[in-house]
């Protein structure tokens, strides 16, 4: 279509003044000194470098270098060796972004050749997938509305609250705390958008592909499916991963030039808030979507298949259009901001640290850059995995399906480990001298380019693990699901006993797989080995969420296969798409919750590393009364939140049963099949968004809130125990949650596909029809799996997912407010003094002395002189904080119904069904049969 085409060519014109704005600023980058970063660095210059330094640091020579001279003069204490980086391209992260954009707009031409359903004579898949996509976009809009007044609530508070410090450059740093938060924000929304436009454009073309031509010979194949949907989902990945290495890289070379090279604390600092912005944005949407969608799919299963009989992609379904709807603005738009956010935190945690270590910053850009050169190269190797799925392995059966998927992850891996190796002996520093020989320190580790290859190699294998052992427990291939299944035969309590049992089981392996890792990276490079691991986890999220996309994409298009009532052989090919795309799901869960509790710890690191450089703690003590506190606090948030969100889904499907119920007696033609009569799909996308959109405001105060409140009440040493509860328990809860639902899911469908019929012929001998046909769909044991999947759908898509979020936007609120919880009785907070005082272990001279000198009275507390007064500080968070959460609400309590409408109705129906009927007395209009396929 030509709109297609225009799409493309822009997206190729705005990729061209990309590179050539690039190429300007390698050719001559404005920040560029050659004291500090020499294009050519080699130890001819080192007479250069001693010039720019006093006597003192000249007088030395390499192998005189004490602690106090490597401090004073890292240059010329053995960072000037033949080890060092010889080259240093300026911007190579952004390069490779827009190589990304570059491969993005081929993919759009790829998929611009497969056919729409109007071209192979299905234009009702067409009109179907419009409604779709109409009914995703208008929750996105929506919600992106309530949005961005957050955002400006919230970015107005940050510049207010920098601004109130004593620095001379307080109203830069304000701007660009607040300019990086939005920036962020406005780039996670973004990947959303993005991921959920194409989404809904793939899935027609799925189905058609499935289909086939018949009325001009072509047939449908498994392989032009797979290619659609691959495809679909590979343009989600690598613009997840273009536009957040663009962002990042882009935001620190403007800061770069703002506040000069030497300042790199500085930096960092305000580059945290890009990191905010993007999981703020990223909380929302998966909460929100998580609750849209499941909302319709418990609907869509309680009344549709339980009790009405009828298939959940059934036409006749009122909830049907909202569950595909849900499926894009859930598992891809919230995918998308969630791992945008895991991205860019990780990027920014890395950053900081790595800036906090004076051996690299003196290694120059090379070595700053190394975590987002990871990125860049993981494009590339993304890039050329990509095409085993579509070119060197054509799918020709249902089990080739899963094999190629499964390949794209292996192959991206190897492909990835020699790149690291030589990317880390290229641009890590290697000194020859002093007290770190071969290596470099950082944060109080002596590390080596060898060292942190192996810490980004823990990451990249871990994460495979982590994703094979989450398949293993999800699959109904293998044993567990298995077991699962088979506990259905007495009824659905037992279904649910054994579900808990395996996603609790499934927790063990992948635990222990990221307690390795962590132990390893930490011995290996401190805190910076941790965020290395992160992103080595992240190295190849553009395959990870090429295969996590491609999975909604098919259950879309089986939908509309369904819904348009084509030959039951398209919606097998479908089926055994969406079959291999739940296993892959399951897969890309396993690596973002493993992802996001590697990037919440390294985050957690930048927070320490942040307040030693305020004169805070340098360590943590779990002994300290105040800290174990925050511990045993930060551990209960996880399931606090669950049960926020869990809850909400509740609600919200409370309310769609009770619609869809309505629609059904009101017009009883729907439960007859084949029937022409259509239900009133709008009624319930109107329900499922109201619902998400009201209730994702508490769960995201919850989170946001708590870590400010304890920092600015109980002071810094509390903050870092709620840190630590809450990625202990919440990886766990994360990794059991997703893992249930994902069982219960597949045991389902293991008993719809027929693993059970000979059990089912047996104990249910009414549901074999005269030829010895199982209908399995009609048996108990099939309608136990569907409630056990039911009360799995909340945990698996909604609270599981949005548990990873919790790990990392607590961590990285908690490094942009470092400065303020600093400032409040220097970082003892408000309350924290009065009830644990600072821990001290008391000598055995002092003891003695206790016992015989009069100690003198304790001075009192005293308040950090950063920040104009901590009431002033706290006045004014709070203040942007209920403007930003204030205006949520206000703009939603300006849409209820009238006061007299809600009193007429809240006796006899839910508040979300009079909302979305507007009042009790609205007859049922049924909708006319449109044309047939």
């Amino acid at each position: 279509p030509a709109f297609i085409r225009t799409r493309v060519a822009w997206i190729c014109m705005q990729i061209s003044l990309l590179i050539a704005a690039v190429a300007a600023v390698a050719a001559e980058p404005p920040w560029y000194q050659k004291t500090w970063y020499p294009y050519l660095f080699d130890c001819s210059d080192s007479a250069d470098w001693r010039d720019q330094y006093d006597s003192a640091c000249s007088a030395h020579s390499a192998n005189e270098c004490d602690v106090e001279t490597r401090s004073a003069c890292p240059q010329t204490c053995g960072l000037c060796t033949p080890s060092s980086p010889k080259m240093v391209i300026a911007t190579p992260p952004i390069m490779a972004a827009a190589v990304a954009f570059l491969f993005i707009a081929y993919l759009y031409v790829r998929i611009d050749a497969f056919p729409t359903g109007a071209e192979v004579g299905l234009a009702r898949v067409d009109e179907l997938s419009l409604k779709i996509k109409s009914g995703a976009r208008q929750f996105l809009e929506t919600e992106y509305a309530y949005l961005a007044v957050f955002v400006v609530g919230l970015a107005l508070t940050l510049f207010f609250l920098f601004y109130l410090t004593e620095d001379e450059n307080a109203y830069t740093i304000a701007l660009s705390v607040s300019l990086s938060f939005v920036t962020g924000a406005t780039l996670s929304a973004s990947a959303g958008w993005w991921g959920m436009m194409v989404a809904t454009d793939g899935n027609a073309k799925t189905t058609a592909a499935c289909a086939g031509d018949r009325a001009n010979g072509v047939p449908g194949s498994l392989n032009a499916g797979l290619n659609v949907a691959f495809s679909t989902g590979a343009v989600m990945g690598f613009a997840v991963v273009g536009l957040g290495l663009a962002g990042v890289s882009t935001a620190y070379v403007v800061l770069c030039s703002i506040y000069g090279d030497d300042d790199q604390a500085l930096v960092m600092q305000c580059l945290a808030g890009f990191g905010f912005g993007a999981s703020s944005i990223a909380l929302f949407a998966r909460v929100a979507g998580g609750i849209y969608t499941k909302a319709a799919d418990v609907g869509a299963d309680l009344v549709g298949k339980v009790e009405a009989g009828i298939d959940e992609d059934d036409p006749h379904n009122p909830a049907v259009i909202a569950d595909n709807v849900g499926d894009n603005v859930g598992d891809v738009a919230g995918m998308g901001s969630d791992l945008f956010g895991s991205f860019g935190e990780a990027s920014c945690a890395a950053l900081l640290v790595g800036a906090s270590s004076p051996m690299i910053v003196a290694a120059g850009w090379g070595a700053l850059m190394f975590p987002l050169a990871l990125s860049g190269v993981g494009i590339l190797v993304c890039m050329a995995t990509s095409f085993v799925a579509t070119d060197l392995m054509p799918v020709r059966d249902e089990k080739g399906i899963e094999s190629a998927l499964k390949m794209q992850l292996l192959v991206s891996t190897l492909l990835m480990t020699p790149c690291v190796y030589a990317l880390a002996v290229t641009l890590l520093p290697a000194a020859t001298c002093g007290m770190c020989v071969g290596g470099f320190v950082v944060g109080g580790v002596c590390s080596s380019p060898l060292k942190a290859f192996f810490c980004v190699g823990f990451g990249l294998w871990g994460g495979c693990v982590i994703g094979f052992v989450t398949e293993y427990y999800t699959s109904f291939s293998y044993t567990p699901v298995q077991e699962v299944a088979n506990a259905c035969r007495t009824g659905a309590a037992t279904n649910i006993i054994y579900g808990l049992a395996l996603g609790y089981k499934s927790a063990i392996v992948p635990v222990f797989v990221v307690a390795f890792i962590v132990f390893g990276a930490h011995s290996l490079a401190g805190f910076y080995g941790i965020s290395l691991a992160a992103l080595g986890m992240l190295a190849t999220l553009a395959t990870c969420l090429s295969i996590d996309v491609y999975g909604p994409v098919c259950d879309n298009a089986g939908g509309i296969a369904e819904m348009c009532e084509l030959h039951p052989s398209v919606r097998e090919k479908t089926d055994a798409l969406d079959a291999a795309g739940n296993t892959t799901a399951a897969i890309g869960k396993g690596f973002a919750i493993g992802s996001a509790c590697l990037v919440g710890l390294a985050l957690f690191g930048a927070f320490v590393t942040r307040l030693s450089a305020e004169g805070g703690i340098t360590t943590v003590d779990l002994l300290d009364p105040i800290t174990f506190a925050g511990l045993l606090v930060g551990a209960m948030l996880p399931y606090w939140f669950s049960a926020m969100t869990m809850k909400s889904v509740g609600m919200a499907a409370n309310a769609m049963v009770i619609e869809i119920k309505r629609q059904f007696d009101a017009n009883p033609n729907l439960l007859i099949p084949n029937h022409p009569d259509r239900p009133d799909y709008d009624t319930c996308i109107k329900i499922s968004t109201d619902a998400s959109l009201q209730e994702m405001i508490a769960p995201g105060a919850l989170v946001m809130l708590s870590p400010v409140l304890c920092g600015v009440c109980f002071g810094t040493r509390c903050v870092t125990g709620l840190l630590a509860g809450g990625i202990a328990s919440g990886i766990q809860m994360a990794i059991s949650s997703s893992n249930t639902g994902g069982a219960w899911d597949n045991a389902k469908k293991y008993i719809g596909k027929g693993g059970l019929n000979d059990l089912i012929a047996r104990v249910e001998p009414d549901v074999v029809n005269e030829l010895g046909d199982v209908k399995q769909k009609k048996s108990q044991i099939y309608k136990a799996a569907v409630t056990g999947d039911t009360v799995g759908d909340p945990l698996k898509d909604t609270s599981g997912p949005a548990l990873n979020i919790l790990m990392k936007l607590m961590a990285i609120i908690s490094v942009v407010f470092a400065e303020l919880f600093m400032a409040v009785n220097q970082g003892g907070g408000l309350i924290g003094p009065y009830v644990a005082a600072a821990p001290k272990v008391a000598t055995a001279a002092e003891l003695l002395l206790m016992n015989t000198v009069a100690m003198p009275a304790a001075a009192p507390a005293v308040v950090g002189s950063a920040v104009a007064g901590p009431t002033t500080i706290f006045a004014v968070f709070v203040g942007g904080a209920l403007l930003g959460m204030g205006a949520l609400a206000a703009g939603q309590r300006a849409a209820k119904p009238s006061a007299s409408t809600i009193k007429s109705v809240s006796l006899t129906e839910p508040l979300l069904v009079a909302r979305a009927a507007g009042i009790e007395s609205t007859p049922f209009q049924g909708a006319a049969r449109p044309a047939a396929c």
